[in-house]
């Protein structure tokens, strides 16, 4: 009998034991299994490259989730506490692709040096787009980007200048809102599009 008491009792601590292993493989959120199998299921997506998914041949899984950062010497434009005229300055820029290239350089162009003056620092870009040559510009202007007749010229003289820079863009179309405006900011006419 007490052969029989204690072979139950081993059988119930086998089974418990056993049930116990298992609990954390099987518990809904199932951490410890999502931590074990997360980061090889991972590795080749998400990691951007890592030194196994390249050891492995790989490459070309990674490759579609990191774009290939691209970098150009550009010059943009700015204006003196006197706004009398315009002062190039270089920068270099990185960028992915042709519309990202502009928006940097636009970005760049709301940027100015210490001493210098962005005609274009207060303006908002909501889109831009480049296709068939034309570089196609939205902005939003608040009341504080707005500039009197001299400024408003020379800001359309610093994107030009920063815009033309390269060769494929043969005109830029800027509207205001979605809207084509008559003029900028109510001094200088707009041309629709502006050609090179």
């Amino acid at each position: 009998m007490k052969k029989l008491w204690l072979s139950g009792l081993l059988a119930i601590l086998i089974i418990a034991a056993v049930g116990c292993g298992q609990k954390p493989g099987t518990s809904p959120q199932g951490n410890e299994t999502s931590s074990i199998q997360d980061p090889v299921a991972a590795t080749p997506d998400s990691n951007g490259g890592g030194d196994d998914a390249g050891q492995n041949g790989q490459s070309g899984i990674t490759d579609p989730g990191t774009p290939e950062q691209l970098q150009a010497d550009i010059t943009v434009y700015f204006t003196d506490e006197d706004i009398m005229d315009l002062k190039p300055i270089k920068r270099e820029i990185t960028y992915t692709d042709a519309n990202d290239k502009y928006e940097t350089a636009f970005k760049a162009l709301q940027m100015a040096d210490e001493g210098l003056i962005s005609l274009w620092d207060k303006v908002e870009l909501n889109a831009l787009d480049f296709s068939k040559g034309q570089l196609v510009i939205d902005i939003t202007l608040p009341p504080e980007a707005r500039l009197g007749a001299g400024g408003e010229l020379l800001a359309i003289e610093a994107l030009k200048k920063t815009m033309f820079q390269f060769d494929e863009v043969e005109s830029i179309e800027v509207t205001v809102d979605g809207e084509q405006l008559e003029s900028l900011m109510g001094h200088v006419d707009l041309d629709h599009p502006i050609i090179r």
